[in-house]
């Protein structure tokens, strides 16, 4: 009876050693909803943080590649993106005689890389911990889930080591931009703030897929002239005159829904206070994830989403960037109010930039091209990515469609003229087509 009862004893842990391991643990952890989450946590923090518009590309692009290039590991159809990517040497592989859990070591590199590049690590952490607890509780091998974890860190350390290269920490010790109040054409710091210009090197960080900053100049900006009937007045009072129309409503509502200013300043007496919104980059990374949900797309096709389209916005935005500081114009605010309406205010806050190019119109075109090579043509979306910050939804017939009403929403806004939005958008469509045509996925 004793031997019976020991006998027994030994199944029961049998099984219950059994029962700790969940047979469908991999199918359970490829839930794209893993990445979406991990994706939405980081666009979160750099909204708390107030990361500007390019630093903020240059954050979403990293984590993303780390993420892509640990879960390539289980999908042979696709390819790694070193020897693509400028500068990307080949990446760590795994044991190929051992098991991983790609997705969550994927949603580790990609976590592991965002914490290093935003202020709020402390937030990253809790969310990293709250994460990683929904993965052990599908039960996989604890050997597994140590493993997965190691290798997505090891991902992490050389795609960090990769963006340690590309000149972002030097530019951080380069001099601010320089006024020039004797030329009335350069652009000059505009109220509320009058804040110094934004990121005056970016040009000088080195492309993801791109040859050079510099390599889709667009066409230079109508030669500045405030004599009435001049093209560049007249492109002023096209501005001045935006909302002096019957859809006046319709225009505002536009505007407001792209405004994307991750820093808005508000000024009542001797008080001010700010709010914080999205970027223009994380509102088409969150018009990526409204993507994939429609689509069904799993995992995979998730993270390559988020990898083009983030590698698109971070070389538009250094292409743009490149165009603003070089050809250094005034924006509309400063022309009117000197020489048209001196209480004239634009309907949103005026961006601490050059004017030209439009950096909504470039990073918008860029992202639209690769999200409709990804998806294809005609993709029809309902648009609340700026729900949570007080704004109704839209809808779009396509990414290109959204594209143009970005564009043109910084007309109507009040703070560029037509040429920066036209030129804008043949900036990042010549941006995005080269994405498209030069960074293979697939085998």
């Amino acid at each position: 009876m004793i031997q019976k009862g020991i006998l027994l004893l030994f199944l029961g842990m049998m099984m219950m050693s059994c029962e700790e391991v969940n047979p469908n643990f991999q199918e359970e952890a490829r839930n794209p909803e893993f990445i979406h989450r991990s994706v939405k946590q980081l666009t979160d923090v750099i909204v708390h943080d107030i990361f500007s518009p390019p630093v903020a590309s240059r954050i979403y692009a990293y984590p993303n590649i780390a993420a892509y290039e640990v879960i390539i590991n289980e999908h042979s159809e696709y390819r790694s993106l070193a020897g693509q990517l400028r500068d990307l040497q080949e990446v760590p592989k795994p044991d190929p005689n051992l098991e991983y859990c790609f997705p969550l070591a994927s949603v580790h590199a990609y976590l592991t890389m965002g914490k290093v590049l935003i202020f709020s690590e402390d937030t990253i952490a809790a969310f990293q911990e709250r994460i990683y607890q929904e993965f052990k509780d599908l039960k996989m091998p604890k050997e597994v889930y140590k493993r997965s974890m190691d290798y997505g860190k090891a991902v992490a350390d050389h795609i960090l080591a990769w963006s340690a290269k590309d000149n972002y920490k030097e530019t951080r010790t380069y001099p601010k931009y320089t006024i020039d109040s004797d030329d009335h054409a350069r652009w000059q710091p505009t109220p509320p703030d009058y804040m110094d210009g934004i990121e005056p090197h970016w040009k000088k960080i080195r492309p993801f897929i791109l040859d050079s900053a510099n390599q889709f100049i667009p066409p230079p900006p109508t030669d500045y002239s405030v004599k009435p009937g001049s093209k560049f007045y007249e492109e002023t009072m096209e501005v001045y005159q935006a909302l002096q129309v019957k859809d006046k409503e319709d225009r505002l509502a536009i505007a407001s829904f792209w405004d994307c200013n991750p820093y808005v300043s508000h000024h009542i007496g001797h008080v001010m206070y700010a709010t914080k919104k999205i970027t223009p980059g994380g509102h088409w990374i969150g018009i990526t994830s409204i993507a994939c949900r429609k689509a069904e797309a799993d995992f995979m096709k998730a993270v390559e989403a988020y990898t083009l389209t983030s590698i698109a916005l971070a070389d538009a935005f250094i292409s743009c960037w490149d165009e603003k500081y070089r050809s250094n114009l005034t924006r509309p605010e400063t022309v009117i109010n000197q020489f048209i309406d001196e209480e004239w205010k634009p309907v949103l806050q005026t961006p601490p930039f050059p004017e030209y190019t439009s950096g909504h119109s470039v990073i918008s075109r860029a992202a639209a091209v690769v999200l409709t090579a990804v998806f294809g043509d005609n993709f029809s979306f309902r648009d609340n990515t700026e729900e949570e910050y007080g704004l109704t939804v839209r809808n779009f017939n396509s990414f290109l469609e959204a594209s143009e009403e970005a564009a043109v929403s910084r007309l109507y806004g009040g703070i560029h003229y037509r040429p920066a939005i036209d030129n804008g958008i043949k900036q990042g469509e010549k941006v995005g087509e080269f994405v498209v045509e030069n960074l293979k996925t697939k085998q």
